[in-house]
């Protein structure tokens, strides 16, 4: 004998058992088994409280179209046959009928006695088998069913009933409530029951779909800049800032949801957030206000179509201030692109013959061709015989740096340097993915040449470029960052600080004098720059390279088709000097 405690969860059916009372007391008992007294009591009731509400809205009928696949067939309660179509047509459930299986329908499912409550349907082993799956894989702590009053219809002689399902969760600050609707049918033994389509425990699970608790994606920071800025507005940051993972220890929480999945949707449909994903806020290095400034020079040298990107550091912290590329999506050139940074490598070139003892002064001609047996040229055609080795470096004079490093290096030496002092070929950590730069040791006089001047098989990206800027402005590597708590890899060893200067000195003049002039023209204080022109293959344009800073700010951009490196490149990087180096 059930106890009335089984019925706590329906105390909103007591509000409508006035209404219903006189209309379940003049029912039929012959429709129904017979039940005992206190049984039959609390059941006429609730009943009543049913009839009183169709009797109000009117029978109609509901029908869900979407029966789940395999199952037993309605109104058979669950037997199929021959019989089926000699049978006779059935009276449809009386009000009370429909509202009395409604009832211990809802209640044996709140209680989770799904047997019982899937023996009150038409397909009783599928009612049980899904039943079951919600109860299990939902998992709700409490559940209560409330009926709600007619429902809308679609088939006449079958009454639609809405009910309310109010599920509660361990650890969900509010509970998940929403509201589905069943339809009562007569079973061919002549009972009324509960008409099963998947419908009936959620209104969007349709056949082949699986309703369940899952985790939702893992938590994504919004990252601000360093002065507490939105950064999710800018383009070229929509693919890294989700790749920026919470500090070190921080605490992280993955998120659970109530969902829908299966069928033909690509991503799970999502019913109700159990626990928000979450992760602490993120500080990241960059400038909003100069991160726009280098958006709008990208789009600028890219507006036909030519990829391109632009990263700014910090020389004396090594935080990274910008960073931009187009096209725009997953690919981030700025940081993870590789190709050959043509005349900017004459930067470390120089670091190297300086350091074998080479002075800025030291006479280095400039011949029109030389040959390593390769032949090589210069943009700029002739003899230039007195030509220094400042001169080389001002006016970017190929063949002068050939000759003169095949004179005074040793194989490797290159890469050595370029390790040692300048940090590349080291492993960075940045906050994001990044690629890490790659000189290789070259295999005879040919691919050292290559080297030399930038081409080659060296792969760097405009992030590399930048800190080679940066290292030469402040004297110091420090490898770049996107956020300050990112560890960070020192370099082996230290540019000479005699060396550094030289260097300097060098890059002012061929920002005032020599091929960087005219995109440097008008910025004053400390600055310094170099220029880049890749061959890219026969016919085909070359692509832009610039490196340059100004006081604590140092830019590279490359421009891939862009010609010589003081214009499309030249120009990007000069736009973001203006706008945040200082004199």
């Amino acid at each position: 004998m059930r106890d009335e405690q089984e019925h706590d969860g329906y105390a909103g059916y007591a509000g409508y058992a006035e209404l219903g009372h006189e209309y379940a007391e003049s029912a039929d008992e012959e429709d129904a088994p017979r039940r005992p007294a206190a049984k039959r009591a609390l059941l006429v009731t609730a009943g009543g409280v049913f009839a009183a509400l169709l009797a109000v809205g009117g029978y109609g009928a509901y029908t869900i179209m979407n029966a789940v696949t395999g199952g037993d067939a309605p109104g058979t309660g669950g037997r199929q046959g021959a019989a089926t179509a000699s049978r006779a047509p059935q009276e449809p459930a009386t009000a009370e009928q429909a509202a009395s299986v409604a009832t211990e329908f809802l209640a044996a499912w709140s209680r989770g006695d799904v047997a019982a409550a899937a023996g009150l349907t038409d397909s009783p082993e599928t009612a049980r088998a899904a039943l079951t799956a919600f109860h299990e894989q939902v998992g709700a702590r409490s559940l209560a069913l409330t009926g709600t009053g007619p429902a809308p219809s679609g088939t006449v002689g079958e009454p639609a009933l809405g009910f309310r399902v109010k599920a509660e969760f361990e650890g969900a600050a509010d509970a998940w409530e929403y509201d589905s609707a069943l339809s009562v049918v007569r079973a061919q033994d002549g009972r009324a029951v509960v008409r099963w389509v998947p419908t009936v425990i959620h209104p969007h699970l349709t056949p082949g779909k699986a309703i369940g608790v899952k985790p939702l994606a893992g938590p994504v920071t919004k990252p601000t800049d360093r002065n507490g800025k939105a950064l999710d507005g800018f383009p070229s940051l929509r693919t890294a800032l989700p790749q920026v993972a919470p500090a070190d220890g921080a605490a992280v929480v993955t998120g659970r949801a109530v969902v829908i999945s299966g069928g033909t949707a690509k991503e799970p449909e999502q019913l109700f957030v159990l626990t928000p994903p979450s992760a602490p806020q993120v500080e990241l290095t960059l400038d909003a206000d100069l991160q726009q400034v280098a958006e709008e020079a990208v789009k600028q040298q890219s507006a036909d179509g030519k990829p391109a990107s632009l990263v700014a550091v910090q020389p004396s912290t090594g935080h990274i201030l910008a960073m931009a590329y187009a096209p725009q999506g997953g690919f981030n050139r700025a940081v993870a692109g590789g190709q050959p940074p043509g005349s900017t490598m004459k930067v470390i070139t120089s670091a190297a013959l300086l350091e074998a003892g080479v002075s800025p002064d030291a006479v280095v001609p400039c011949q029109d061709t030389t040959y390593s047996p390769r032949s090589w040229h210069n943009d700029d055609r002739g003899d230039f015989p007195s030509y220094t080795l400042t001169d080389d470096f001002t006016h970017s004079c190929n063949t002068g740096f050939i000759d003169k490093a095949l004179e005074k290096l040793q194989p490797g030496r290159l890469t050595e340097v370029a390790r040692e002092q300048f940090g590349l070929g080291l492993e960075w950590h940045i906050g994001i993915p990044s690629r890490d730069a790659t000189i290789p040791m070259p295999g005879n006089k040919d691919e050292a040449a290559a080297e030399y001047i930038g081409q080659g098989q060296i792969q760097v990206n405009s992030l590399v470029m930048a800190s080679v800027a940066a290292t030469v402005q402040s004297g110091t590597f420090r490898q770049p960052v996107l956020r300050g708590d990112a560890k960070r890899v020192t370099a082996p060893g230290r540019l000479p600080a005699d060396v550094a200067r030289d260097l300097r000195s060098m890059m002012a003049k061929t920002a005032t004098q020599g091929t960087a002039r005219a995109p440097m023209s008008g910025l004053s204080g400390q600055i310094g720059a170099k220029t880049g022109t890749v061959e890219a293959g026969s016919g085909q344009a070359t692509n832009s390279w610039f490196i340059a800073y100004r006081g604590d700010l140092a830019v590279a951009a490359e421009v891939e088709g862009g010609g010589h490196g003081n214009s499309a490149a030249g120009v990007a990087a000069a736009q973001v000097l203006k706008a945040g180096g200082k004199g």
